[in-house]
């Protein structure tokens, strides 16, 4: 059985998918020998699929899941999720901006929880929070993300300092439990899915530990230039707000 399978959604990532792909069976195969890189193209319009199957054919371990329409990066995640045959699943923004190598501590520490030298974890996520985290990016990034790191937190009171960074691990079961319940398609899925894992711990019914969360420091590189920082608008923040009350709602009222 595979130990790790990192999903990697990615729409119009162009020609920098073959690079980044590349860099990332490097920097992983320099601490787990059994994985899948397993990228989820999410209806890009350019070169991507191309590129990636590229890719393929310089290694069998990275695999394709695509599709025409464009359905959102929490449907990508979801979808490759769904399709991890592995003890571990994460999950990883294709820009590469947080470097594949941080990985390496989130396994080490699933391990160590199942061998019950720590207490039991079954979801790590990234935290540009975290007070040994390595943060380089606009100011007006840094100002968004406050933001609405205190608008979540005052909508879900959930005991984390950050949902959203774009880097995350699970045992692969959990994640798929989870997946069931999700139905978020956007940039919100993150939050969702923190959400249903609390609402399914407190629930009893699993093994202690497999939905608790632990918050891990990571390095970030703002890697985008002028003409790719249009990716985040407006219009994505406002939709991604309507979206958390739309979650907040669905899981108040979520039976699990």
């Amino acid at each position: 059985m595979l130990q790790l399978t990192i999903v990697m959604p990615c729409y119009n990532e162009g020609t920098r998918i073959y690079r980044n792909l590349i860099e990332t069976m490097t920097q992983v195969e320099r601490f787990c020998s059994s994985f899948r890189i397993l990228v989820v193209n999410d209806g890009s319009t350019d070169e991507t699929e191309s590129e990636v199957k590229r890719a393929m054919s310089q290694d069998s371990r990275i695999g394709l899941i695509t599709y025409s329409k464009n359905r959102g990066k929490g449907y990508a995640v979801r979808r490759g999720i769904k399709h991890a045959q592995s003890e571990y699943v994460a999950f990883l923004d294709s820009d590469l901006e947080l470097p594949p190598y941080l990985l390496e501590h989130f396994i080490k520490r699933m391990v160590e929880g199942q061998e019950g030298i720590k207490k039991p974890v079954g979801i790590i996520i990234g935290s540009k929070m975290h007070k040994d985290s390595q943060v380089e990016y606009p100011p007006l990034r840094k100002i968004m993300s406050m933001g609405y790191y205190v608008f979540l937190k005052l909508l879900f009171g959930l005991k984390l300092k950050d949902t959203q960074t774009g880097i995350k691990m699970f045992k692969t079961d959990t994640a798929q439990t989870i997946s069931k319940y999700s139905r978020s398609k956007g940039y919100s899925f993150d939050i969702e899915m923190l959400a249903i894992a609390e609402k399914i711990a407190k629930s009893g019914k699993y093994p202690a530990g497999d939905y608790e969360i632990e918050e891990m420091p990571v390095v970030v590189n703002f890697s985008r230039n002028k003409s790719d920082r249009s990716k985040i608008k407006i219009s994505s923040i406002l939709n991604m707000v309507r979206d958390s009350f739309r979650i907040k709602m669905y899981v108040s009222k979520l039976k699990v």
